[in-house]
């Protein structure tokens, strides 16, 4: 078996590392390099938003979770699909017309405050980190668990095949290998699913001795952000999360610029929904099979024993290499979106903007994120991942819907709505882990923690006025109005000349 998964997940990491060098590397200033030239086609990014959004919590967690605690966890991937309903219906069109293409860009230019960037980049770290770490996480669990050979090493290999694809093409590398290897996980994952469907009438059925929750993993799970709890509660908890979080992604956001215009980027979404639509048939079939045939095993490792247990032997092995080298797909495509938004996002903070800062910013950021897998305890990936919607859904989901719908926000409020939103989540997990009781809200952070950033933003706006940004008319037309009418398309995110308030106009302070 051994020699089956690694040869996987050394296709997978090669696969990568060329179809990212191979991409032509001819970008006319660096705003390019960032956003791919803004010349994907919606198709093709449709392609790679799915592949970010299929990672190790998809491929792997979800099914385990399917498999140990029964129906309520099929609802995991709605949120999913929620998500991206918001952002299409509210935040696409409005957003791609400001001309700004990641989230402290947006938090700059709508509110006019350059400390406010530093701000909003802080927690776009901190939410990229918390799914780097999942990613890497996983990856150590496979190699654990399929060889015997230290978790390190699977973090190490995906570490170095991320940072050569993001170093060496910026978003068009990252585009290119997530597109390609959403196809692969997809003709994987579902491929393996329907032989061992095919053939399970001829697999040993393992005895169910205690039914759904079996392996030790009670109502509350891992604990993190509702995840496991199959109470209404704490389903609705992570469907919350999910479903606010998603248009807070950094590496979800920037793929709205990747398109030529608006009217693609919309397409863009439109097609990441029918593709997750497709894969999300997977976790289903793999927690059926997995309940019947993997009981009490953790359900990060239950997609990964199936093959072997349904099937020893030569088939079982083969099996079992196919899914590793899709998992590390997922893993990958997942890091590089992550590291190419989070990369650019820094860089364009505390540097000047330039291709070489970009890359000094990704590496620093994979450096951070293995620094931290290395000193935390390995968690169960869609645990890490929902924690990460949980913290995106309380702090960018109030800056961008009142940012972009509501004119009298404050650049205090949303510092105050981030510390409210991201403090409360926080203190929230801090609590639950170290087994402090502050009631219910412990266990469900999202529904806590969302409305409180909301009213802190709401309440500190309306108490400060005159915090109000200069000409914020003229940048509510710019948003709202056809891009015809709004004026001359303008992309600020890697010139410091373009983040400035836009000029005076007598018909700035009226919408």
């Amino acid at each position: 078996m051994t020699v089956a998964v690694l040869t996987g997940i050394a296709f997978v990491l090669v696969l990568a590392v060329m179809v990212g060098a191979a991409r032509p590397h001819r970008y006319r200033d660096v705003s390019e390099f960032y956003v791919a030239a803004r010349s994907v086609p919606p198709w093709w990014n449709g392609a790679a938003i799915a592949s970010e959004f299929t990672s190790a919590a998809a491929c792997l967690g979800t099914a385990g979770l399917i498999a140990t605690h029964g129906g309520p966890m099929l609802w995991y991937p709605t949120g999913a699909a929620a998500g991206f309903v918001i952002v299409l219906a509210l935040v696409v069109a409005p957003l791609r017309r400001s001309g700004t293409y990641t989230l402290p860009d947006f938090a700059e230019w709508r509110l006019g405050s350059a400390a406010l960037r530093r701000f909003a980049t802080c927690f776009v770290l901190v939410i990229g980190l918390t799914f780097l770490i999942a990613q890497l996480h996983a990856a150590g669990v496979v190699v654990r668990l399929l060889t015997g050979l230290p978790p390190w090493i699977g973090w190490a290999g995906v570490a170095a095949a991320g940072l050569a694809v993001a170093l060496s093409g910026g978003m068009g590398s990252a585009t290119s290998v997530q597109a390609v290897q959403f196809w692969l996980k997809l003709a994987v994952f579902l491929g393996v699913g329907l032989v061992c469907w095919w053939l399970a009438e001829r697999a040993p059925v393992a005895y169910l001795g205690g039914g759904y929750g079996a392996d030790g993993y009670g109502a509350g799970g891992d604990g993190l952000a509702g995840v496991a709890d199959t109470s209404l509660p704490g389903v609705l908890t992570v469907l919350v999360a999910a479903a606010l979080g998603t248009m807070g992604l950094p590496h979800v956001v920037v793929r709205l610029y990747t398109n030529p215009d608006g009217h693609g980027a919309r397409r863009s979404i439109v097609a990441a929904q029918g593709m997750l639509a497709v894969f999300f048939v997977v976790p289903p079939l793999y927690g059926i099979l997995g309940h019947a045939h993997v009981p009490g095993a953790s359900p990060d490792e239950i997609v990964l024993l199936l093959p072997a247990r349904m099937f020893p032997g030569a088939l079982g092995e083969a099996l079992t290499g196919l899914l590793a080298a899709g998992a590390f797909a997922a893993f990958l495509a997942t890091t590089c979106g992550v590291l190419v938004a989070v990369g650019g996002a820094v860089s364009a903070c505390v540097t000047r903007a330039g291709v070489a800062s970009f890359r000094v910013s990704v590496a620093a950021v994979m450096a951070a994120a293995l620094a931290l897998t290395g000193a935390s305890h390995p968690r169960a990936s869609v645990a890490l991942v929902l924690l990460g919607f949980s913290l995106s859904a309380a702090t960018f989901c109030p800056l961008l819907l009142l940012g972009i719908w509501w004119r009298r926000l404050t650049d205090v409020a949303v510092a105050g709505g981030f510390a409210v939103g991201g403090g409360v989540t926080g203190a929230l997990v801090a609590c639950e882990q170290a087994g402090v009781n502050v009631g219910v809200a412990a266990a469900y952070p999202a529904p806590v923690a969302v409305p409180a950033a909301f009213a802190a933003m709401v309440v500190i706006s309306l108490v400060t006025p005159g915090r109000r940004p200069y000409g914020v008319g003229r940048m509510m037309a710019r948003m709202h109005l056809p891009e015809q009418f709004a004026g001359p398309r303008t992309y600020r995110s890697s010139r410091r000349a373009d983040r400035s308030s836009i000029p005076h106009s007598p018909y700035n302070d009226d919408y």
